[in-house]
């Protein structure tokens, strides 16, 4: 009930997930990141538990077709899963289970997947994957956009739309984008609104935010102010 993509971008180290459907709150569910290691989708008839597993299965060296077949060995439910994952190494994988409901399928290539189930048609992973391909050269979060609202444009999910989400990390335990769309009339061109105010608000955050290399991040408040001061704000801190 879903179409999804995972990607990776070897010259940032990013790994990043977008997903769409007919469903409420579609990033409570399906998309799973982790730093170093790997993007991850489960959907159909979702088992969140596959998210997790499969990360694992990728830090401990097993290829994604390895972990996503190590992680659906403990799953009686496997004929009516579908997922995808691609690693740090670039290598992409997907499992489509047999009970998934039509039209389902899936396209993968060195560092990206397309993955999806209960769509208009075979376009939206094709038309998801080719836009991907020719939008080289746009940020990861952007490419992802692009290929989402092609899937859309190609008939999307055959119930409709209802949710959509997009996560993304890098160097940290946690992801620098998690933006979703829980339930609205448009969900992927809300979600596109919401990545134009992550681009304009993330920077100023990103440099006072605690990190692995600087776990108390900034902690000045002489500079935190400054830059409140700067955006006309007359916010102060208790001192």
């Amino acid at each position: 009930m879903t179409w999804s993509i995972v990607a990776h971008d070897p010259d940032s180290g990013a790994f990043a997930v977008a997903v769409a459907t007919r469903s409420l709150a579609v990033g409570a569910s399906c998309p799973f990141v982790r730093a170093g290691v790997g993007a991850v989708s489960t959907q159909s008839m979702t088992n969140r538990y596959l998210g997790p597993a499969v990360l694992d299965g990728l830090e401990a060296g097993l290829d994604p077709a390895e972990a996503i077949e190590r992680a659906l060995g403990r799953d009686d439910g496997r004929g009516l899963r579908q997922v995808h994952a691609v690693d740090a190494q670039g290598r992409a994988a997907a499992f489509t289970g047999r009970h998934c409901v039509e039209w389902c399928g899936e396209r993968t290539a060195a560092h990206v997947s397309v993955a999806g189930n209960m769509l208009a048609g075979a376009a939206v992973v094709a038309d998801c994957f080719d836009a991907f391909a020719a939008s080289r050269g746009l940020a990861l979060p952007e490419r992802l956009m692009a290929a989402m609202q092609a899937g859309e444009a190609a008939g999307g999910d055959r119930r409709g739309r209802q949710s959509a989400a997009m996560k993304l990390v890098t160097t940290e335990d946690f992801p620098d984008l998690d933006i979703r769309v829980d339930d609205h009339g448009a969900p992927l061109g809300e979600l596109e609104r919401l990545l134009g105010l992550w681009r304009e608000h993330f920077g100023a955050r990103k440099g006072w935010a605690p990190t692995r290399a600087n776990p108390s991040g900034c902690t000045d408040l002489d500079v935190m102010e400054a830059a409140w001061i700067a955006a006309g704000s007359d916010l102060r801190f208790r001192r």
